[in-house]
């Protein structure tokens, strides 16, 4: 079956050689623990973005007209370490035509392969992964496998400096491991009263960004759709506004949308991260402000 394209696009505007931004859709769910279905993710969320308004009120721009591919979604369903090489692979490839990757997941196992890339494509140049997530996801190995979702952040950070954004569970092991000062606890990010936490935030980033999102990040009230929700999240206007900050400061070099668990009768968590999608491609690729 032929690849829906990212918000609906028509032809003029997906021609894979003249776009800028290449989406890969990967359907991949097999190391998830609770809540299954992520591997619907890409499916829905680019169902849902060929629907929504291309037009971006805050920028007066539409930021689709720099083109957007979305290729052929990755084909391994069932062994996590092939799914991580083929990614890999095929971001290596996007990075070396000058493509702007975004990978949609998926569940969060889906960005190591890209994370790897990302790496070993900037390995002479300055690079940090930026986590926005509920979870550490610091563990080495989780259910006989160190490329389980639990295990994405302890493989960043073999790779590349790492900071964290929305954590607020983790296990005993995993407290041991991470590094508190790059991690930025979801009570601190949520507490309108002190913004003093951000200056610290942005100055621990380098001048290369890669983002990696999982949904649950966000609070569960705005964003029910995920395999693992956690109370207590960010919510969608302080989530853009940081967003909007590191844009502002680094140079943003790819991204990934994780983990969304479609619902059969509520397609708002869809909406919303096929418009986490597209503001994030406004803050990167539209008018600066």
């Amino acid at each position: 079956m032929k690849q829906k394209q990212f918000g609906g696009l028509s032809p003029e505007f997906t021609n894979f050689d003249k776009s800028k931004v290449v989406i890969l859709p990967v359907p991949f769910d097999a190391t998830s623990t609770w809540i299954k279905g992520a591997d619907k993710g890409p499916e829905a969320l680019i169902a849902a973005s060929a629907n929504m308004e291309l037009f971006d009120i805050n920028s007066d721009s539409e930021v689709y007209k720099i083109g957007i591919h979305t290729a052929d979604a990755v084909h391994e369903r069932k062994s996590p370490e092939k799914m991580v090489k083929e990614v890999q692979n095929i971001v290596t490839q996007l990075l070396k035509k000058k493509k702007f990757p975004v990978i949609l997941g998926g569940e969060h196992s889906v960005s190591i392969g890209a994370i790897n890339a990302m790496a070993e494509y900037y390995k002479d140049k300055d690079l940090t992964i930026l986590q926005f997530d509920a979870h550490a996801d610091m563990r080495q190995s989780y259910e006989g496998s160190k490329y389980n979702h639990a295990c994405v952040m302890a493989r960043a950070a073999e790779v590349a400096p790492i900071v964290q954004v929305g954590i607020r569970s983790m296990s005993v092991e995993e407290s041991h491991d991470i590094e508190d000062s790059r991690v930025f606890y979801a009570d601190v990010v949520t507490d309108t009263s002190n913004k003093t936490w951000m200056y610290d935030f942005l100055n621990k980033l380098t001048k290369n960004v890669y983002i990696t999102i999982d949904l649950d990040a966000f609070d569960p009230s705005i964003m029910p759709a995920t395999g693992t929700p956690e109370p207590g999240g960010l919510k969608w206007y302080p989530m853009l506004e940081l967003l909007r900050k590191v844009n502002d400061n680094t140079n943003i070099v790819g991204f990934d949308v994780v983990e969304l668990c479609p619902m059969k009768y509520n397609k708002a968590p869809d909406f919303l991260a096929a418009k986490l999608v597209y503001h994030l491609l406004t803050y990167k690729f539209g008018p600066q402000r």
